[in-house]
C-alpha cells in the first residue's frame, strides 16, 4: 500500500487543483478539460506509487519536479493555453524534461554497475543517458501527434515546425542532464551542474548502488 504522508507540500496542492479543476469540468460538461485534467493526475501520482512497489526513494525534490512537470505541460499548457500566451512555455518544458530523463537514464545505467565509480565509464554512461533522454522526447512527440489526431486536440501547433525545435531544444537538455551524470563521476561532492540531484537519489538508494562509496575516477 502507497504512503503519501510524506508527500511534498507542492505535490498535494497541485492535487487538490486537479481535483477541483475535475469536479467543474464534469459540472459544466467540459469533456476535454476533464480528460486533461484526468490524465495529469494519473501522472502525477504514478511516479509515487510505482517508486513505492519497486521499493524506490525519490528524494523530495524529484516527486515535486515530476508533480510541476506533468501539471505545467498538461493542465497549463493545454487547458491555461499557456503554450499561446507564452512563446518560451514549451522550450522550458522541453529543455527541463530532457535534462530530466538524462539524470534519469544515467541513473538507471548506473545502477547496474551498483554504484562503482571505478567501474563505470563516464563517457559510455554520458552518450547512452544522451540517448535515452532523446529517445523520451521523440515518444513525446509520437504522443503529441496522437493527441492531435485522435482527440482534435492543438499540442503540436504548427506541426512539423514546432516537432524540429522540440527535438532540437530536447538535446540541449539531454546533452545538459547526461553531462551531469558525467560530473558526478569526475567529482565527489556532487556540486557540478545538476549532479547535486544525482548524489541525493545515490545517497536514498544505497541497496541499489552499494559501491557509490568508490572513489571517482581521475
Amino acid at each position: 500500500m502507497v504512503n503519501f504522508s510524506k508527500t511534498p507540500k507542492l505535490i498535494i496542492v497541485i492535487w487538490i487543483a486537479l481535483i477541483v479543476d475535475i469536479l467543474f469540468s464534469v459540472y459544466f460538461g467540459r469533456w476535454i478539460t476533464l480528460f486533461v485534467s484526468s490524465m495529469t493526475l494519473v501522472f502525477t501520482v504514478l511516479p509515487i506509487v510505482f517508486a513505492e512497489r519497486f521499493k524506490v526513494k525519490l528524494p523530495m525534490r524529484f516527486a515535486a519536479a515530476i508533480a510541476l512537470f506533468a501539471f505545467a505541460t498538461l493542465f497549463l499548457g493545454e487547458v491555461g493555453d499557456f503554450y499561446g500566451r507564452f512563446w518560451w512555455w514549451d522550450v522550458v518544458l522541453h529543455v527541463g524534461s530532457a535534462m530530466g530523463f538524462g539524470m534519469l537514464g544515467f541513473l538507471g545505467i548506473f545502477m547496474l554497475f551498483e554504484g562503482d565509480r571505478f567501474k563505470a565509464p563516464p563517457l559510455a554512461l554520458t552518450v547512452l543517458s544522451f540517448c535515452f533522454a532523446l529517445s523520451i522526447g521523440t515518444v513525446w512527440e509520437i504522443f503529441e501527434f496522437g493527441m492531435d489526431q485522435v482527440f482534435g486536440m492543438n499540442m503540436q501547433k504548427s506541426g512539423l515546425v514546432d516537432t524540429m525545435w522540440d527535438l532540437i531544444v530536447d538535446c540541449l537538455g539531454a546533452i545538459v542532464g547526461s553531462l551531469s551524470g558525467y560530473w558526478y563521476l569526475k567529482s565527489r561532492d556532487g556540486s557540478s551542474l545538476f549532479s547535486g540531484w544525482i548524489e541525493a537519489f545515490v545517497k536514498l538508494n544505497k541497496k541499489l548502488y552499494r559501491k557509490s562509496d568508490d572513489p571517482p575516477q581521475a
